[in-house]
């Protein structure tokens, strides 16, 4: 199975790699849209700013290729926020719209902001990424932004307020958490990802 991971130019491409690795899978790190064509499954991971990914994206000629493919997706932390309708994220961004939400920063409320640690998902639908994973298990986080929880949302998580920590629309999945830095659940999330 060929399995890509799409070279957003972002820091966690290596422990994504890894983790895959360790499953027993190859993959490769490309920002080819060739390459990212002939993949069955697809990690779109993210860490920075929604601006600079975007404009990396363009730059690669992959916008109109993730806006339009039917190829299993996995998008990662701001992988997962990308596929919002707009980033409140320094001036006002357009993501890539598979779901009409606005992704914006965390109120400070009673909480310190960025989110980074661990911290509960809960997940409200049966979905198989899911698959051998306990209900209110706790993942890794690190984000200053959010998505609302919507009518994709699978799960849910709290930091001052609620949002959500994993949805799925159609072919596209996210997570707002880090599998790749979540221990065995983390793995076996990305490996869930793998065999649907």
């Amino acid at each position: 199975m060929s399995i890509v991971i799409i070279n957003t130019g972002c820091s966690n491409l290596f422990s994504i790699q890894c983790s895959i690795r360790r499953l027993g899978y190859s993959v490769t790190v490309t920002d080819s849209v060739h390459d990212i064509k002939q993949a069955k499954k697809i990690f779109l991971p993210g860490i920075g700013t929604s601006i600079s990914v975007m404009n990396f994206l363009r730059e690669k000629n992959l916008l109109s290729f993730l806006k339009d493919t039917n190829q299993p997706i996995l998008g990662i932390c701001l992988g997962m926020q990308l596929l919002g309708k707009y980033s409140y994220e320094g001036k006002k961004c357009i993501l890539l719209n598979k779901v009409s939400c606005l992704i914006k920063k965390l109120p400070n409320i009673n909480c310190s902001v960025p989110h980074i640690g661990w911290n509960t998902v809960h997940y409200n639908v049966n979905n198989n990424i899911f698959k051998n994973i306990d209900n209110n298990t706790q993942f890794y986080f690190l984000h200053s932004f959010y998505m609302k929880v919507n009518q994709y949302t699978i799960a849910s998580s709290i930091h001052g307020v609620q949002f959500c920590s994993a949805m799925v629309v159609k072919n596209f999945f996210g997570v707002q958490f880090h599998p790749e830095k979540s221990g065995s659940q983390g793995e076996q999330l990305i490996k869930n990802f793998l065999e649907i």
